[in-house]
């Protein structure tokens, strides 16, 4: 056995006189060991719905004229003559003739004057009676004017600025739609069509016929949706569910709590065969882990690879996830394999503390925004995932860490690491604390005894 100065034991947070604290394991909670599903080997996908589409047009607002009548009025003046003839009589009686004819004149043009000035004061009146409706009409309008104003002001006050940020939306989508049109002006080729066969994990599936290995849909729950997986049929006689895969460093693992508890990453891609074999980066999610593990007895397979295609595997006969009340405890037991027990036992090159505080079995999940490792609680300096680079269930801090960061190559220093902690793909057990993994994957299957 190495001693603690030859493993560099720095990167796993050693339990040092006067400094830290660690908390000794607490009761386990066993896994999940009755209610076999299966005893032994012996064999139409869901219709999306429709999306439906909301037009609304914006209504016109209208209008209105005005008139305006000119009026003439006339003003006539009239005089008054009066005539006294005192004088000679004679005189008055040789005009008198001569002033009949234009008396009577006048008196016809007089007539003719009287009743003009009649129909014009009638007019005048009409006239006036026509200028006092108006002036009532002119009264409603503008009433109106102001209610008009008052809409027009709100409008433009508080529609308009919505109704602009819903055009520019509306813009933006059909830019959208546009790019994707020029995109897709060739038929579109489905890359990755859903299998048929479908069921409640991995293992049904297989037990359908269900036996090529690719992406299926499982819906394990009947009153929750179904999601997509990818199935190992070929492993170890198949039926195993992928959890969890490394194999380029294309998907970044330090992700917050709520990405770990949902699920991230690619599922399966297409390599050219028309269906999705390959499988990519990815982590269910907590969730879908902890509701397959609860079903009933589960057994967990990892396999890794080294950067010389070394291949080794540790195997789980129970393994059982709880739930998000709990922080998804972790139980394992039953190991065998060749890669070393490091959730069981830690890493087996410490000894004392050092290695029980890497011991993985009954950890709580962590992540970098939701700490429950062992590593002085509440001492935000002193996070396990925060330094290692991914979420996991982290005692003080590992002895296993396979969603670490993604190193090139294999070794790495302390000056590489981000902390300086050994924050890589490591499996302690097989490869010590500066040894990043090329790959690591985490398969998971009802367990049941062959037949």
């Amino acid at each position: 056995m190495r001693s603690l100065t030859t493993v560099d034991a720095r990167g796993n947070r050693p339990v040092t006189r006067g400094r830290d604290s660690y908390t000794p394991n607490r009761y386990v909670p066993p896994p999940v060991s009755s209610g076999g599903r299966y005893r032994g080997r012996p064999t139409a996908a869901p219709v999306g719905g429709k999306l439906e589409q909301e037009k609304e047009k914006p209504l016109e607002a209208g209008g209105c004229t005005h008139a305006s009548d000119q009026m003439g009025i006339l003003c006539p003046t009239g005089c008054e003559l009066k005539i006294t003839i005192v004088k000679q009589e004679a005189n008055v009686k040789q005009a008198m003739a001569p002033l009949r004819n234009q008396v009577e004149e006048l008196s016809r043009s007089s007539n003719s004057i009287y009743n003009y000035v009649e129909r014009m004061t009638n007019a005048v009146r009409e006239r006036q009676l026509v200028t006092d409706d108006n002036g009532q009409v002119v009264s409603r309008y503008t009433e109106t004017l102001e209610e008009e104003h008052a809409y027009i002001k709100e409008t433009v006050d508080s529609t308009f600025p919505s109704d602009i940020r819903l055009l520019q939306k509306i813009l933006r989508l059909e830019k959208a739609i546009k790019t994707q049109s020029d995109n897709c002006k060739e038929p579109c080729v489905t890359s990755c069509p859903i299998p048929v066969v479908s069921g409640k994990e991995c293992e049904d599936i297989f037990r359908r016929g269900g036996v090529d290995s690719q992406m299926y849909l499982v819906k394990p729950n009947p009153l929750s949706p179904a999601y997509k997986v990818y199935c190992d049929q070929t492993t170890k006689d198949g039926g195993w569910l992928l959890i969890q895969n490394r194999m380029d460093g294309s998907v970044d693992f330090g992700r917050r709590w709520d990405d770990y508890r949902r699920g991230f990453g690619n599922i399966a891609f297409d390599v050219g065969k028309g269906h999705c074999e390959t499988p990519g980066e990815y982590w269910l999610g907590n969730d879908h882990i902890s509701h397959l593990t609860k079903m009933g007895p589960t057994e967990v397979l990892i396999e890794m690879e080294d950067w010389s295609r070394n291949k080794v595997h540790a195997t789980y006969r129970k393994f059982t996830i709880q739930s998000e009340s709990g922080n998804y405890v972790m139980s394992v037991e039953g190991y065998s394999g060749t890669a070393g027990n490091t959730l069981l036992e830690g890493a087996t090159e410490l000894t004392g503390d050092n290695r029980t505080m890497t011991i993985h079995n009954g950890m709580m999940f962590s992540t970098y925004d939701r700490d429950n490792d062992r590593w002085t609680p509440g001492d935000p300096s002193k996070q396990c995932s925060k330094e290692d680079g991914g979420g996991w269930w982290y005692n003080r801090c590992h002895s296993a860490n396979p969603n670490g960061r993604y190193y090139m190559g294999g070794a790495y220093s302390r000056s590489m690491a981000k902390h300086g902690t050994d924050d890589g793909m490591v499996w302690m057990n097989w490869k010590g604390s500066w040894y990043s993994l090329k790959t690591i994957s985490m398969k998971i299957r009802p367990f049941f005894n062959p037949q």
